[in-house]
């Protein structure tokens, strides 16, 4: 995951708001025209005549499309404006085991209404007023909004890092998927719908892009890890420019690792849009249930594997660097939860779709059974793998996945509170991962992944061990970090993951909005 360096705190205010956000994920447009060009010219196209920073402000905002000059491959972008329309919800979106309401809420917004920066595709406007002045909250959304990415004069996500003193970009002046869903989240409680719809919309069509590395291709489902707005010469007329968006699906990023996370990821930002809206046009359109099912085949796809859990290489989601996290990892598995959840709800009834949705409720099933099952770990369960028999040969074993007692690490007893627990961060084949990964936790809390008993035994673990997990700088993504030896061999001697740093149990404020 690229580093943000762009911080938004979203205050929670009440456990009723925050139980309205977590409802968007788990409950019940405009007509864009697309046109793929070929792999030599990636990316989607966008001509204009002008200079970009003379977008006027209406069509930067509300009106994105209409009064633009842009165009796709000869086809007029049209866009229409979508009203809000709130909803009541009811109960608490843990009360069942697949839920389909969250909790009644009524979240208002103290701040002023600010326009969107238009100049240029990253803004570069300044504070307009001294940080003195600003609360906490001011001081966030102005560096949200400088980060804010334009294709064709419209809105369209958020760049991962926006660090004026930084000497070294890499990728992180893209648009990550992942990366902007905090954003999108702040967004739509903001009530700036466009940006959100647009980012949907956009990536979507990078889904079918081609995509290939050394002669091999993925699946047709997979969606980038990120993409990038280019302004190219237009072929045959130097006085011309176009904007091209050029997706990357892990053939350029470090380690070559395919985002096993975005469209997980998409499916879930695509559910909480329709719910914050009301505008259920968006999931219903055509090409965007196809979208869905390409992302559900892909991941429903048979295999070798014997559990309901994803197979996944190392890297392949928020943790982008090998940390000895291929296998099963909690973060894919709370994801691919979500995302079935989210799917289900939006998927219209069809003939084609009723093997889909079949496959999807079977593997709801045995998944939700799976984490909670074999994944939990507190006092009590430590004490039952002491006592595991190894080398059981039989249908009806205790030990199923042949734990051996001793691979136990010694840090885990003392660190263990007596009240808690917490789902472990993989589990494979005489391998259990006791490290506390905090995305997988909280993320499974806000999914319902977890039980109703287990999500409050998490929180309680995070509060029992506030020194270690949260400390002057929120949040560790996972702890304890790898050192000497076992960082040397799991990492490759990595020196951006060293021992408490970045993905290392490095500490990272944007989970905190989670």
């Amino acid at each position: 995951m690229a580093a943000s360096e762009t911080v938004l705190r979203i205050p929670l205010g009440s456990l009723s708001q925050s139980c309205y956000l977590a409802s968007f994920f788990v409950n019940s447009t405009p007509n864009l025209s697309f046109k793929p060009v070929s792999r030599a010219k990636r990316g989607l196209r966008c001509t204009n005549s002008h200079d970009l920073s003379r977008v006027s402000t209406s069509a930067a905002r509300g009106d994105s499309f209409h009064g633009s000059n842009c165009a796709l491959r000869g086809k007029k972008l049209v866009s229409n404006i979508c009203k809000c329309q709130k909803h009541d919800v009811e109960e608490s979106i843990r009360s069942t085991l697949l839920p389909s309401d969250g909790l009644s809420s009524e979240l208002k917004s103290d701040l002023d209404e600010k326009p969107l920066p238009v100049n240029g595709s990253v803004s570069s406007n300044g504070n307009a007023q001294s940080a003195g002045t600003k609360s906490i909250e001011d001081e966030a959304w102005d560096l949200l909004r400088q980060s804010v990415v334009f294709y064709c004069g419209s809105p369209i996500g958020t760049i991962a890092a926006n660090d004026p003193n930084s000497t070294s970009v890499l990728n992180y002046d893209q648009v990550f998927i992942r990366d902007f869903i905090p954003s999108g989240i702040a967004f739509l409680l903001k009530g700036e719908y466009d940006i959100v719809r647009n980012f949907i919309l956009y990536t979507l069509q990078l889904q079918s892009w081609e995509k290939t590395m050394d002669c091999h291709s993925p699946g047709q489902g997979l969606m980038p890890a990120s993409f990038k707005v280019k302004t190219v010469p237009l072929d045959g007329d130097d006085s011309m420019t176009e904007e091209v968006l050029d997706p990357d699906f892990g053939e350029a990023a470090i380690g070559r690792v395919a985002p096993v996370d975005s469209g997980l990821w998409w499916i879930i930002l695509l559910r909480a849009y329709g719910k914050c809206t009301g505008d259920l046009s968006v999931q219903e359109r055509v090409d965007v249930q196809t979208g869905i099912k390409m992302i559900l085949k892909l991941c429903l796809a048979d295999g070798f594997d014997m559990f309901p859990t994803l197979l996944v290489t190392d890297g392949s989601c928020m943790i982008d660097r090998r940390m000895g996290i291929h296998g099963h990892p909690l973060e894919i598995q709370a994801l691919f939860y979500s995302a079935l959840v989210c799917a289900r709800e939006m998927l219209t009834p069809e003939d084609g779709s009723a093997d889909l949705i079949r496959a999807l409720n079977n593997r709801l099933v045995a998944l939700n059974f799976h984490i909670r099952e074999y994944y939990w770990l507190d006092l009590k369960k430590i004490n039952e793998i002491y006592r595991y028999q190894t080398e059981e040969y039989s249908y009806d074993a205790v030990n199923k996945f042949n734990i051996y007692p001793d691979q136990i690490p010694s840090w885990l007893v003392d660190f263990m509170p007596n009240r808690g627990g917490y789902l472990i961060g993989n589990l494979q084949p005489a391998h259990m991962d006791f490290r506390f990964f905090s995305l997988g936790n909280l993320w499974s809390i806000v999914g319902s992944l977890a039980s109703n008993e287990q999500s409050h035994a998490i929180l309680d673990f995070i509060e029992a061990k506030w020194a270690e997990l949260v400390a002057d700088m929120p949040f560790k993504i996972c702890y304890p970090a790898m050192e000497g030896e076992e960082w040397r061999i799991i990492t490759g001697s990595d020196p951006k993951n060293t021992p408490w740093s970045y993905h290392n149990g490095g500490a990272w404020p944007t989970l905190l909005w989670q």
